[in-house]
């Protein structure tokens, strides 16, 4: 669990650049997407089936990533919770539907976003390629305790802007590209000493929006991006 906690630091200090201006109260901050493997974590929302015709799927694992590129995912059966750190989690479990992609596809998703926030309002500025095409996503701002709890207790997730989650979907093009602007009251919590604060974006493979709730992980909704935020310690207001 520390190796896990102290890896997720150092992500966090790779993977956003903060860079301050004159103007009080203004933090422009630069963040890179990952995905949950490139984080050293376990996949989280897509499948691949290791024994074919078994009827079985399982969560790819880091050391796993090579092995398993060119094969197709799935979603569950039934809904999954999230639990990012437990190899306990990797399954198995029953096979769901197609996503008609394979891994590899799926991890070549890239996204990147500026946040800034002045005088209590956030902006976000984000775009992203390589997602699935002609798709529904949503936008999370999500928290976990910071170490993780022993049993993990989850992942709180909850729509980007808007609490009522109208301003956190976006959609594709025909390419799998994407462009994300929203403005919104009251600015982002950033990680602390006791939560770490992270930017998410899920992808609907049934076409809907479940407003202030992700949807069901796993067999619909499938969290393919996240970024860590800074520590507010670590950020001028």
């Amino acid at each position: 669990m520390k190796s896990y906690m102290k890896n997720l630091s150092l992500l966090v200090t790779a993977i956003f650049f903060v860079s301050l201006t004159a103007q009080a109260q203004t933090t422009p901050i630069e963040l890179t997407f990952v995905d949950h493997l490139k984080a050293g974590m376990i996949e989280q929302d897509v499948f691949v089936e290791k024994f074919p015709g078994s009827g079985m799927v399982y969560r790819v694992m880091p050391q796993e990533r090579e092995k398993y590129l060119d094969s197709e995912v799935f979603a569950t059966k039934e809904a999954q919770t999230h639990n990012p750190i437990s190899a306990a989690e990797v399954g198995p479990y029953q096979k769901g539907k197609s996503l008609g992609i394979t891994l590899r596809q799926w991890l070549s998703a890239k996204g990147t976003a500026n946040y800034t926030c002045e005088d209590g309002w956030g902006v976000l500025s984000a775009t992203f390629e390589n997602l699935a095409p002609n798709a529904v996503y949503t936008m999370w701002h999500s928290f976990m305790a910071k170490p993780p709890t022993e049993p993990f207790t989850g992942i709180l997730d909850l729509p980007i802007g808007d609490r009522d989650g109208s301003q956190s979907a976006f959609t594709t093009d025909a390419d799998g590209k994407a462009t994300l602007e929203i403005r919104f009251e009251n600015c982002l919590q950033l990680t602390d000493n006791q939560l770490m604060s992270l930017l998410a974006i899920a992808y609907h493979s049934d076409g809907i929006t479940y407003g202030v709730l992700p949807g069901p992980f796993g067999t619909v909704t499938h969290v393919q991006l996240f970024v860590p935020l800074p520590d507010s310690d670590d950020v001028e207001k």
